[in-house]
């Protein structure tokens, strides 16, 4: 009987917080999809701009790593203020994530073989835009906005660095 209304109060309790987890909505989510062809094969450009603290000299600023560099679990810190967990990881892509965003925030960088002397490098945010600090739509347009123009950049950087001889 015990073990019966612990098991009910427990599935009562795992239903709240499912709703309670539940509360995001699909449309508040922002998705910026980023991509360029790099005149280089996937296997020559991955090794010049996989690394997970290059973002530092590519935003010219600070980058250390606690953890296995460039393992799943390492975290990086960009400008000393900027905490990013290594949450996955393939031969050639990573994801992070900043686990303690409200934003919710991720992001994925990945290089794709086109054929022997091309490649396709990209970038792509994920965020939930609901949770800054101003969120009329208006407001969502122009963050969107900044990271696509501020990742743009970063990804023009990456596909120099990838090409360099």
């Amino acid at each position: 009987m015990k073990l019966k209304l612990a098991a009910t109060l427990a599935g009562v309790a795992l239903s709240g917080l499912t709703l309670a987890a539940g509360a995001a909505r699909a449309e508040d989510f922002v998705t910026i999809p980023l991509e360029t062809t790099v005149n280089a094969p996937a296997d020559k450009a991955w090794p010049k701009i996989s690394g997970y603290c290059l973002i530092g000299a590519w935003f010219k600023t600070t980058c250390t790593v606690a953890g296995p560099d460039g393992q799943v679990g390492s975290v990086r810190t960009i400008a000393g203020r900027v905490r990013e967990l290594l949450v996955a990881k393939t031969a050639w892509s990573y994801t992070y994530s900043q686990p303690k965003s409200p934003i919710d925030y991720h992001g994925t960088v990945e290089i794709q073989p086109i054929d022997k002397k091309t490649s396709k490098l990209l970038y792509t945010l994920v965020y939930d835009a609901d949770a800054l600090p101003k969120h009329e739509a208006e407001d969502k347009a122009k963050d969107k906005e900044q990271r696509t123009r501020q990742f743009t950049g970063l990804l023009a950087t990456m596909k120099a660095a990838a090409e360099a001889k």
